[in-house]
Protein backbone atom coordinates (compact mmCIF):
# COMPACT_ATOMS: atom_id res chain seq x y z
CA UNK A 1 0.00 0.00 0.00
CA UNK A 2 3.13 2.35 1.18
CA UNK A 3 4.61 1.35 -2.11
CA UNK A 4 1.41 2.41 -4.15
CA UNK A 5 1.42 5.58 -2.37
CA UNK A 6 4.81 7.08 -2.92
CA UNK A 7 4.87 5.78 -6.67
CA UNK A 8 1.68 7.94 -7.22
CA UNK A 9 3.19 11.26 -5.34
CA UNK A 10 6.01 10.78 -7.49
CA UNK A 11 3.51 10.57 -10.04
CA UNK A 12 1.88 13.79 -9.25
CA UNK A 13 5.05 15.63 -8.72
CA UNK A 14 6.35 15.12 -11.86
CA UNK A 15 3.06 16.07 -13.55
CA UNK A 16 3.10 18.94 -11.71
CA UNK A 17 6.59 20.03 -12.62
CA UNK A 18 6.11 19.02 -16.14
CA UNK A 19 3.78 22.00 -16.66
CA UNK A 20 2.13 19.92 -19.32
CA UNK A 21 5.07 19.01 -21.32
CA UNK A 22 7.07 15.63 -21.05
CA UNK A 23 10.27 16.35 -18.94
CA UNK A 24 12.13 14.57 -21.12
CA UNK A 25 11.33 16.46 -23.72
CA UNK A 26 12.09 19.54 -22.36
CA UNK A 27 15.52 18.40 -21.29
CA UNK A 28 16.24 17.70 -24.78
CA UNK A 29 14.87 21.53 -25.88
CA UNK A 30 17.51 22.75 -22.82
CA UNK A 31 20.64 20.76 -24.16
CA UNK A 32 19.79 22.06 -28.15
CA UNK A 33 20.20 25.34 -26.96
CA UNK A 34 23.18 25.06 -24.47
CA UNK A 35 24.71 22.89 -27.99
CA UNK A 36 24.49 25.90 -29.33
CA UNK A 37 25.83 28.33 -27.28
CA UNK A 38 28.94 25.64 -26.75
CA UNK A 39 29.40 25.71 -30.24
CA UNK A 40 29.37 29.32 -30.75
CA UNK A 41 31.88 30.32 -28.64
CA UNK A 42 34.43 27.81 -30.35
CA UNK A 43 33.58 27.54 -33.91
CA UNK A 44 35.34 31.23 -35.22
CA UNK A 45 38.67 30.05 -34.00
CA UNK A 46 39.59 27.77 -36.93
CA UNK A 47 37.77 30.74 -39.28
CA UNK A 48 39.86 33.54 -37.67
CA UNK A 49 42.69 33.17 -40.66
CA UNK A 50 39.84 33.36 -43.06
CA UNK A 51 38.17 36.49 -41.49
CA UNK A 52 41.76 38.23 -41.52
CA UNK A 53 42.19 37.86 -45.10
CA UNK A 54 38.34 38.84 -46.19
CA UNK A 55 37.91 41.55 -43.70
CA UNK A 56 41.44 42.75 -42.78
CA UNK A 57 40.51 43.95 -39.04
CA UNK A 58 43.38 45.77 -37.41
CA UNK A 59 45.24 43.43 -34.26
CA UNK A 60 42.96 45.10 -31.86
CA UNK A 61 39.83 44.77 -33.67
CA UNK A 62 40.55 41.12 -34.16
CA UNK A 63 41.43 40.49 -30.54
CA UNK A 64 37.78 41.77 -30.18
CA UNK A 65 36.43 39.66 -32.76
CA UNK A 66 37.34 36.83 -30.86
CA UNK A 67 36.59 38.01 -27.22
CA UNK A 68 33.78 39.82 -27.57
CA UNK A 69 31.02 36.82 -26.99
CA UNK A 70 32.66 35.39 -24.26
CA UNK A 71 33.37 38.97 -22.60
CA UNK A 72 29.80 40.00 -23.16
CA UNK A 73 28.38 36.12 -21.84
CA UNK A 74 30.27 36.28 -18.93
CA UNK A 75 29.25 39.72 -17.62
CA UNK A 76 25.80 39.65 -18.26
CA UNK A 77 24.66 36.26 -17.09
CA UNK A 78 23.79 37.58 -13.65
CA UNK A 79 21.69 40.09 -14.62
CA UNK A 80 19.95 37.93 -17.39
CA UNK A 81 19.76 35.02 -14.50
CA UNK A 82 18.04 37.20 -11.95
CA UNK A 83 15.76 38.72 -14.54
CA UNK A 84 14.53 35.54 -15.76
CA UNK A 85 13.57 34.91 -11.62
CA UNK A 86 11.41 38.42 -12.02
CA UNK A 87 9.94 38.01 -15.26
CA UNK A 88 9.98 34.52 -16.61
CA UNK A 89 12.93 32.20 -17.17
CA UNK A 90 11.12 31.36 -20.35
CA UNK A 91 10.50 34.59 -21.57
CA UNK A 92 14.00 35.12 -21.50
CA UNK A 93 15.24 31.94 -22.77
CA UNK A 94 12.91 32.46 -25.71
CA UNK A 95 14.01 35.77 -25.87
CA UNK A 96 17.48 34.85 -26.09
CA UNK A 97 16.53 32.58 -28.46
CA UNK A 98 15.32 35.02 -30.87
CA UNK A 99 18.45 37.42 -30.29
CA UNK A 100 21.24 34.83 -31.36
CA UNK A 101 19.36 34.10 -34.55
CA UNK A 102 19.65 37.61 -35.84
CA UNK A 103 22.44 38.25 -34.28
CA UNK A 104 24.01 35.17 -36.18
CA UNK A 105 22.49 36.53 -39.91
CA UNK A 106 24.33 39.70 -39.07
CA UNK A 107 27.39 38.13 -37.92
CA UNK A 108 27.49 35.66 -41.13
CA UNK A 109 26.47 38.58 -43.30
CA UNK A 110 29.21 41.08 -41.84
CA UNK A 111 31.14 43.19 -44.29
CA UNK A 112 33.56 45.07 -41.65
CA UNK A 113 35.48 44.39 -38.83
CA UNK A 114 33.49 46.88 -36.91
CA UNK A 115 29.49 44.86 -38.11
CA UNK A 116 31.46 41.61 -36.92
CA UNK A 117 32.22 42.50 -33.75
CA UNK A 118 28.78 44.19 -32.76
CA UNK A 119 27.09 40.87 -34.06
CA UNK A 120 29.71 38.76 -31.74
CA UNK A 121 28.53 40.87 -28.86
CA UNK A 122 25.03 40.39 -29.39
CA UNK A 123 25.52 36.80 -29.78
CA UNK A 124 27.34 37.26 -26.47
CA UNK A 125 23.68 38.79 -24.96
CA UNK A 126 22.00 36.04 -26.62
CA UNK A 127 24.45 33.66 -24.63
CA UNK A 128 23.81 34.94 -20.96
CA UNK A 129 20.09 34.81 -21.71
CA UNK A 130 20.45 30.92 -22.67
CA UNK A 131 22.55 29.46 -20.49
CA UNK A 132 21.41 30.25 -17.13
CA UNK A 133 17.66 29.91 -17.92
CA UNK A 134 18.50 26.69 -19.37
CA UNK A 135 20.04 25.40 -16.19
CA UNK A 136 17.04 27.66 -14.26
CA UNK A 137 14.30 26.06 -16.40
CA UNK A 138 15.76 22.33 -15.40
CA UNK A 139 15.75 23.13 -11.27
CA UNK A 140 12.06 23.92 -12.16
CA UNK A 141 11.02 20.73 -14.45
CA UNK A 142 13.19 18.24 -11.87
CA UNK A 143 12.08 18.71 -8.84
CA UNK A 144 13.15 15.01 -7.32
CA UNK A 145 16.91 15.23 -7.07
CA UNK A 146 17.70 11.62 -8.31
CA UNK A 147 16.36 12.80 -11.66
CA UNK A 148 17.67 16.03 -11.30
CA UNK A 149 21.11 14.17 -11.50
CA UNK A 150 20.42 12.92 -14.49
CA UNK A 151 19.07 16.10 -16.28
CA UNK A 152 22.59 17.88 -15.31
CA UNK A 153 24.60 14.57 -16.38
CA UNK A 154 23.31 14.58 -19.65
CA UNK A 155 23.21 18.23 -19.95
CA UNK A 156 26.33 18.62 -18.94
CA UNK A 157 27.78 15.75 -21.58
CA UNK A 158 26.12 18.14 -24.27
CA UNK A 159 28.25 20.72 -23.05
CA UNK A 160 31.44 18.45 -23.44
CA UNK A 161 30.01 17.81 -26.94
CA UNK A 162 29.49 21.64 -28.37
CA UNK A 163 33.20 22.88 -27.11
CA UNK A 164 34.82 19.67 -29.12
CA UNK A 165 32.21 20.29 -32.11
CA UNK A 166 32.92 23.64 -32.51
CA UNK A 167 36.09 23.72 -34.51
CA UNK A 168 35.49 20.57 -36.24
CA UNK A 169 32.02 21.82 -37.26
CA UNK A 170 34.07 24.85 -38.25
CA UNK A 171 37.07 23.36 -40.15
CA UNK A 172 34.32 21.01 -42.09
CA UNK A 173 31.98 24.12 -43.04
CA UNK A 174 35.53 26.54 -44.30
CA UNK A 175 36.38 23.71 -46.73
CA UNK A 176 33.08 23.88 -48.77
CA UNK A 177 32.32 27.20 -47.90
CA UNK A 178 33.20 30.73 -47.08
CA UNK A 179 33.65 32.01 -42.58
CA UNK A 180 29.69 33.28 -42.40
CA UNK A 181 28.50 29.87 -42.75
CA UNK A 182 30.03 29.07 -39.21
CA UNK A 183 27.21 31.50 -38.24
CA UNK A 184 24.38 30.43 -40.30
CA UNK A 185 24.41 27.14 -38.77
CA UNK A 186 22.87 28.04 -35.84
CA UNK A 187 19.74 29.69 -37.78
CA UNK A 188 17.84 26.23 -38.31
CA UNK A 189 18.45 25.31 -34.82
CA UNK A 190 17.09 28.50 -34.04
CA UNK A 191 13.36 28.48 -36.61
CA UNK A 192 12.94 24.90 -34.73
CA UNK A 193 13.74 25.76 -30.89
CA UNK A 194 11.69 28.55 -30.67
CA UNK A 195 8.49 27.76 -31.67
CA UNK A 196 9.30 24.21 -29.87
CA UNK A 197 10.13 26.08 -26.64
CA UNK A 198 7.03 28.15 -26.51
CA UNK A 199 4.63 25.20 -26.48
CA UNK A 200 6.65 22.90 -24.16
CA UNK A 201 9.12 25.00 -21.92
CA UNK A 202 6.97 25.44 -18.85
CA UNK A 203 7.35 28.93 -17.62
CA UNK A 204 8.84 29.84 -13.77
CA UNK A 205 9.57 32.62 -11.76
CA UNK A 206 11.23 33.29 -8.38
CA UNK A 207 8.40 34.43 -5.54
CA UNK A 208 8.72 38.51 -6.96
CA UNK A 209 8.92 39.73 -3.53
CA UNK A 210 10.24 43.45 -4.33
CA UNK A 211 11.37 45.95 -7.01
CA UNK A 212 14.26 44.28 -9.18
CA UNK A 213 16.92 45.95 -8.43
CA UNK A 214 18.33 47.40 -12.18
CA UNK A 215 21.24 49.78 -10.80
CA UNK A 216 22.60 46.15 -8.86
CA UNK A 217 22.18 44.30 -12.26
CA UNK A 218 24.10 47.03 -14.01
CA UNK A 219 26.72 47.12 -10.93
CA UNK A 220 27.26 43.49 -11.61
CA UNK A 221 27.49 43.49 -15.22
CA UNK A 222 30.44 46.40 -15.03
CA UNK A 223 32.49 44.75 -12.53
CA UNK A 224 32.28 41.23 -14.11
CA UNK A 225 33.06 42.68 -17.87
CA UNK A 226 36.50 45.20 -15.89
CA UNK A 227 37.47 41.61 -14.03
CA UNK A 228 37.12 39.52 -17.02
CA UNK A 229 38.68 41.85 -19.58
CA UNK A 230 41.71 42.40 -17.16
CA UNK A 231 41.85 38.71 -17.30
CA UNK A 232 41.56 38.05 -20.72
CA UNK A 233 44.76 40.80 -20.81
CA UNK A 234 46.66 38.95 -18.50
CA UNK A 235 45.87 35.52 -20.73
CA UNK A 236 47.01 37.58 -23.79
CA UNK A 237 50.10 38.03 -22.40
CA UNK A 238 50.07 41.93 -21.99
CA UNK A 239 52.27 43.41 -19.14
CA UNK A 240 50.85 43.00 -15.50
CA UNK A 241 51.50 46.66 -14.99
CA UNK A 242 49.79 48.13 -18.26
CA UNK A 243 47.26 50.62 -17.24
CA UNK A 244 44.90 48.74 -19.56
CA UNK A 245 45.19 45.89 -17.85
CA UNK A 246 45.23 47.28 -14.26
CA UNK A 247 42.24 49.63 -14.43
CA UNK A 248 39.78 47.40 -15.64
CA UNK A 249 40.37 44.82 -12.99
CA UNK A 250 40.52 47.64 -10.34
CA UNK A 251 37.45 49.15 -11.53
CA UNK A 252 35.99 45.87 -11.97
CA UNK A 253 36.76 44.50 -8.30
CA UNK A 254 35.12 47.92 -6.79
CA UNK A 255 32.12 47.57 -8.91
CA UNK A 256 31.31 44.04 -7.62
CA UNK A 257 32.69 45.30 -3.71
CA UNK A 258 29.75 47.55 -4.01
CA UNK A 259 27.89 45.02 -5.30
CA UNK A 260 27.97 42.76 -2.47
CA UNK A 261 27.79 45.88 -0.22
CA UNK A 262 24.39 46.62 -1.92
CA UNK A 263 22.77 43.51 -1.72
CA UNK A 264 23.37 43.28 1.96
CA UNK A 265 21.68 45.98 2.64
CA UNK A 266 18.92 45.53 0.72
CA UNK A 267 15.65 43.83 1.81
CA UNK A 268 15.05 42.21 -1.36
CA UNK A 269 18.79 41.21 -2.71
CA UNK A 270 19.37 41.18 -6.50
CA UNK A 271 21.38 38.02 -5.39
CA UNK A 272 20.74 36.14 -1.82
CA UNK A 273 24.42 36.11 -0.90
CA UNK A 274 23.11 34.26 1.97
CA UNK A 275 23.28 31.35 -0.17
CA UNK A 276 27.36 31.84 0.01
CA UNK A 277 26.94 30.90 3.85
CA UNK A 278 25.67 27.38 3.06
CA UNK A 279 29.16 25.31 2.70
CA UNK A 280 27.72 23.35 -0.47
CA UNK A 281 26.99 26.24 -2.52
CA UNK A 282 30.33 28.50 -1.95
CA UNK A 283 32.35 24.98 -2.03
CA UNK A 284 30.53 24.13 -5.15
CA UNK A 285 31.44 27.48 -6.54
CA UNK A 286 35.11 27.27 -5.30
CA UNK A 287 35.45 23.63 -7.22
CA UNK A 288 33.79 25.01 -10.56
CA UNK A 289 36.36 27.45 -10.84
CA UNK A 290 39.51 25.55 -10.02
CA UNK A 291 38.54 23.12 -12.42
CA UNK A 292 37.78 25.06 -15.44
CA UNK A 293 40.95 26.93 -14.40
CA UNK A 294 42.76 23.29 -15.23
CA UNK A 295 41.02 22.25 -18.01
CA UNK A 296 41.18 25.58 -20.23
CA UNK A 297 44.83 26.19 -18.96
CA UNK A 298 45.80 22.54 -19.81
CA UNK A 299 43.82 22.20 -23.16
CA UNK A 300 45.16 25.76 -24.27
CA UNK A 301 49.08 24.13 -23.68
CA UNK A 302 48.24 20.86 -24.89
CA UNK A 303 46.83 22.09 -27.95
CA UNK A 304 50.01 24.08 -28.37
CA UNK A 305 52.12 20.92 -27.96
CA UNK A 306 50.79 19.17 -30.40
CA UNK A 307 50.96 21.82 -33.34
CA UNK A 308 54.07 23.10 -32.88
CA UNK A 309 56.07 20.36 -30.84
CA UNK A 310 54.56 17.31 -33.14
CA UNK A 311 53.81 19.24 -35.96
CA UNK A 312 50.34 18.23 -36.46
CA UNK A 313 47.33 20.74 -38.23
CA UNK A 314 44.36 22.18 -36.55
CA UNK A 315 42.33 19.02 -37.55
CA UNK A 316 44.73 15.85 -36.30
CA UNK A 317 44.59 18.31 -32.97
CA UNK A 318 40.99 18.38 -32.67
CA UNK A 319 40.73 14.58 -33.10
CA UNK A 320 43.82 13.81 -30.74
CA UNK A 321 41.56 15.68 -28.50
CA UNK A 322 38.61 13.75 -28.72
CA UNK A 323 39.35 11.13 -26.31
CA UNK A 324 38.88 14.06 -23.84
CA UNK A 325 35.38 14.79 -25.13
CA UNK A 326 34.47 11.07 -25.40
CA UNK A 327 35.51 10.52 -21.63
CA UNK A 328 33.44 13.67 -20.66
CA UNK A 329 30.40 13.04 -21.81
CA UNK A 330 31.13 9.25 -20.27
CA UNK A 331 31.48 11.20 -17.07
CA UNK A 332 28.41 12.90 -17.29
CA UNK A 333 26.05 9.96 -18.48
CA UNK A 334 27.39 8.18 -15.71
CA UNK A 335 27.29 11.02 -13.07
CA UNK A 336 24.07 10.68 -11.85
CA UNK A 337 24.50 6.75 -10.32
CA UNK A 338 28.32 7.86 -9.53
CA UNK A 339 26.63 10.96 -7.41
CA UNK A 340 23.85 8.09 -5.78
CA UNK A 341 26.18 5.74 -4.90
CA UNK A 342 29.20 8.04 -3.41
CA UNK A 343 27.61 11.14 -2.92
CA UNK A 344 28.82 14.52 -3.38
CA UNK A 345 32.12 14.62 -1.20
CA UNK A 346 34.01 11.45 -2.37
CA UNK A 347 32.24 12.12 -5.94
CA UNK A 348 34.05 15.72 -6.52
CA UNK A 349 37.09 14.75 -4.36
CA UNK A 350 37.54 11.83 -6.47
CA UNK A 351 37.35 13.83 -9.77
CA UNK A 352 39.68 16.36 -8.55
CA UNK A 353 42.26 13.08 -7.72
CA UNK A 354 41.74 11.35 -10.77
CA UNK A 355 42.56 14.55 -12.54
CA UNK A 356 45.76 15.10 -11.08
CA UNK A 357 47.14 11.76 -11.97
CA UNK A 358 46.38 12.27 -15.51
CA UNK A 359 47.90 15.37 -15.23
CA UNK A 360 51.29 13.81 -13.69
CA UNK A 361 50.99 11.24 -16.34
CA UNK A 362 51.03 13.69 -19.24
CA UNK A 363 54.48 14.97 -17.34
CA UNK A 364 56.27 11.70 -19.76
CA UNK A 365 55.37 13.52 -22.77
CA UNK A 366 58.07 14.99 -24.53
CA UNK A 367 59.29 15.60 -28.30
CA UNK A 368 58.39 12.57 -29.82
CA UNK A 369 54.73 11.60 -30.35
CA UNK A 370 53.33 9.41 -28.06
CA UNK A 371 49.48 8.83 -28.87
CA UNK A 372 49.28 5.43 -26.40
CA UNK A 373 50.27 7.92 -23.46
CA UNK A 374 48.17 10.98 -25.02
CA UNK A 375 44.80 9.16 -24.79
CA UNK A 376 45.60 7.38 -21.88
CA UNK A 377 46.05 10.53 -20.21
CA UNK A 378 43.43 12.64 -22.23
CA UNK A 379 40.65 9.98 -21.28
CA UNK A 380 41.97 10.14 -17.70
CA UNK A 381 41.66 13.96 -17.81
CA UNK A 382 38.08 14.29 -19.38
CA UNK A 383 36.62 12.13 -16.72
CA UNK A 384 38.19 13.37 -13.79
CA UNK A 385 37.35 17.06 -15.20
CA UNK A 386 33.61 16.38 -15.69
CA UNK A 387 33.01 14.19 -12.67
CA UNK A 388 34.44 16.89 -10.60
CA UNK A 389 32.21 19.58 -12.44
CA UNK A 390 29.03 17.44 -12.90
CA UNK A 391 29.36 17.14 -8.63
CA UNK A 392 29.78 20.73 -8.14
CA UNK A 393 27.28 21.77 -10.49
CA UNK A 394 24.77 19.58 -8.87
CA UNK A 395 25.40 20.53 -5.56
CA UNK A 396 25.15 23.87 -6.23
CA UNK A 397 21.84 23.94 -7.86
CA UNK A 398 20.33 21.90 -5.16
CA UNK A 399 21.47 23.66 -2.30
CA UNK A 400 19.95 27.03 -3.80
CA UNK A 401 16.11 28.22 -3.34
CA UNK A 402 13.69 27.11 -6.37
CA UNK A 403 13.19 31.16 -6.29
CA UNK A 404 16.75 31.90 -6.83
CA UNK A 405 17.35 29.16 -9.43
CA UNK A 406 18.16 31.74 -12.17
CA UNK A 407 20.62 33.86 -10.14
CA UNK A 408 22.53 30.71 -9.12
CA UNK A 409 22.52 28.86 -12.06
CA UNK A 410 23.77 32.62 -13.22
CA UNK A 411 26.62 32.50 -10.40
CA UNK A 412 27.84 28.89 -11.80
CA UNK A 413 28.30 29.93 -15.15
CA UNK A 414 29.82 32.94 -14.15
CA UNK A 415 32.27 30.75 -12.28
CA UNK A 416 32.70 28.48 -14.81
CA UNK A 417 34.35 31.74 -17.21
CA UNK A 418 35.68 33.21 -14.88
CA UNK A 419 37.77 29.74 -14.24
CA UNK A 420 38.87 29.73 -17.64
CA UNK A 421 39.53 33.33 -18.16
CA UNK A 422 42.33 32.95 -14.92
CA UNK A 423 43.08 29.20 -16.41
CA UNK A 424 44.71 30.79 -19.60
CA UNK A 425 46.21 33.92 -17.85
CA UNK A 426 47.52 31.89 -15.06
CA UNK A 427 48.94 28.43 -16.53
CA UNK A 428 49.84 30.56 -19.80
CA UNK A 429 52.00 32.79 -17.44
CA UNK A 430 53.41 29.92 -15.79
CA UNK A 431 54.42 28.39 -18.94
CA UNK A 432 56.31 31.37 -20.17
CA UNK A 433 58.04 31.57 -17.05
CA UNK A 434 59.47 28.52 -17.55
CA UNK A 435 59.79 28.48 -21.32
CA UNK A 436 61.77 31.70 -21.68
CA UNK A 437 65.15 30.77 -19.27
CA UNK A 438 66.03 27.86 -21.45
CA UNK A 439 67.03 30.55 -24.45
CA UNK A 440 68.11 33.13 -22.25
CA UNK A 441 71.28 31.86 -21.92
CA UNK A 442 71.38 31.96 -25.77
CA UNK A 443 71.97 28.74 -28.12
CA UNK A 444 75.57 28.27 -29.71
CA UNK A 445 75.57 29.61 -33.24
CA UNK A 446 72.49 31.82 -32.78
CA UNK A 447 72.84 35.83 -32.23
CA UNK A 448 71.78 36.61 -29.14
CA UNK A 449 68.89 39.52 -30.60
CA UNK A 450 67.75 36.45 -31.63
CA UNK A 451 67.08 33.87 -28.80
CA UNK A 452 65.70 36.90 -27.28
CA UNK A 453 63.27 36.86 -29.64
CA UNK A 454 62.49 33.48 -29.67
CA UNK A 455 62.03 33.52 -25.88
CA UNK A 456 58.74 34.96 -26.04
CA UNK A 457 56.76 31.99 -27.59
CA UNK A 458 57.70 29.00 -29.35
CA UNK A 459 55.44 30.17 -32.45
CA UNK A 460 57.82 33.19 -32.48
CA UNK A 461 60.81 30.61 -32.53
CA UNK A 462 60.32 28.88 -35.10
CA UNK A 463 59.72 32.14 -36.49
CA UNK A 464 63.05 33.07 -36.42
CA UNK A 465 64.20 29.76 -36.72
CA UNK A 466 62.77 30.34 -40.03
CA UNK A 467 64.24 33.28 -41.06
CA UNK A 468 67.72 32.66 -39.72
CA UNK A 469 67.77 28.64 -41.71
CA UNK A 470 70.73 26.28 -42.30
CA UNK A 471 72.40 24.97 -39.06
CA UNK A 472 71.33 27.83 -36.72
CA UNK A 473 67.81 27.53 -37.34
CA UNK A 474 67.33 23.85 -37.21
CA UNK A 475 69.37 24.23 -33.44
CA UNK A 476 67.19 27.65 -32.46
CA UNK A 477 63.85 25.29 -33.48
CA UNK A 478 65.64 22.28 -30.92
CA UNK A 479 66.38 24.52 -28.18
CA UNK A 480 62.90 26.36 -28.21
CA UNK A 481 60.84 22.58 -28.76
CA UNK A 482 63.33 21.53 -25.62
CA UNK A 483 62.27 24.59 -23.98
CA UNK A 484 58.53 24.41 -24.48
CA UNK A 485 58.42 20.73 -22.96
CA UNK A 486 60.00 21.69 -20.19
CA UNK A 487 57.96 24.43 -19.28
CA UNK A 488 54.71 21.75 -20.12
CA UNK A 489 55.85 19.52 -17.46
CA UNK A 490 56.40 22.79 -14.88
CA UNK A 491 52.63 24.09 -16.07
CA UNK A 492 51.29 20.05 -15.35
CA UNK A 493 52.74 19.96 -11.91
CA UNK A 494 51.64 23.64 -10.58
CA UNK A 495 48.27 21.98 -12.16
CA UNK A 496 48.05 18.79 -10.27
CA UNK A 497 49.03 21.17 -7.43
CA UNK A 498 45.74 23.06 -8.01
CA UNK A 499 43.73 19.94 -8.60
CA UNK A 500 44.59 18.61 -5.09
CA UNK A 501 43.92 21.70 -3.43
CA UNK A 502 40.60 21.53 -4.84
CA UNK A 503 40.10 17.55 -3.62
CA UNK A 504 41.12 19.16 -0.02
CA UNK A 505 38.07 21.82 -0.97
CA UNK A 506 35.27 19.18 -2.02
CA UNK A 507 35.74 17.71 1.86
CA UNK A 508 33.27 20.65 2.67
CA UNK A 509 30.81 18.88 0.08
CA UNK A 510 27.98 16.55 1.87
CA UNK A 511 28.67 12.97 2.00
CA UNK A 512 25.52 12.02 0.81
CA UNK A 513 22.99 13.12 -1.55
CA UNK A 514 20.16 14.67 0.30
CA UNK A 515 17.42 14.22 -1.37
CA UNK A 516 14.81 17.08 -0.20
CA UNK A 517 11.17 16.18 0.14
CA UNK A 518 9.05 17.85 -2.77
CA UNK A 519 5.67 18.66 -1.27
CA UNK A 520 2.80 16.70 -3.02
CA UNK A 521 -0.16 18.53 -4.30
CA UNK A 522 -3.38 17.26 -4.26
CA UNK A 523 -5.28 16.02 -7.64
CA UNK A 524 -7.11 19.59 -7.83
CA UNK A 525 -4.22 21.76 -6.82
CA UNK A 526 -2.03 19.35 -8.96
CA UNK A 527 -4.25 20.26 -11.81
CA UNK A 528 -4.58 23.91 -11.24
CA UNK A 529 -0.48 24.45 -10.89
CA UNK A 530 -0.10 23.78 -14.12
CA UNK A 531 1.64 26.80 -15.98
CA UNK A 532 -0.25 27.63 -19.43
CA UNK A 533 2.48 27.61 -22.31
Amino acid sequence: MSGTTTAAAAALRRRAAGAGANRWVVLVVLCVSLLLVAVDATVLHVAVPAVTEDLRPGAIELLWIVDVYPLVCASLLILFGTLGDRVGRRRILLLGYALFGVASVLAALADSAQVLIMARALLGVGGAMIMPATLSILRQVFPDRRERALAIGVWSAVAAVGAALGPLLGGFLLEHFWWGSVFLVNIPLMLVSLPVGRLLLPESKGDGRGPWDVVGALMAAGGLFGVVLGVKRLGGGEPVASVLTVLPLVVGAALLAAFVRRQRRRAHPLVDLEMFRRPAFSTSVGCIVLAMLALVGLELVAAQYLQLVLGLSPLQTGLRLLPLTFAAMAAGLAGARMLRRFGPRRMVCAGFCLTAVAVLLLTAMGRADNSALLVSGFVLLGFGLETTLFGAYESMLSEAPQEQAGGAAAIGETSYQLGAGIGIALLGSVMNAAYAPGLAGGVPGVPASASVAAGHSLGEAYQVAGQLGGPAGAALRRAAADAFVHGLHVTLVVSAGLLLLGAVMALRLPRGMQCEAVAVPAPRDAVESRVSV
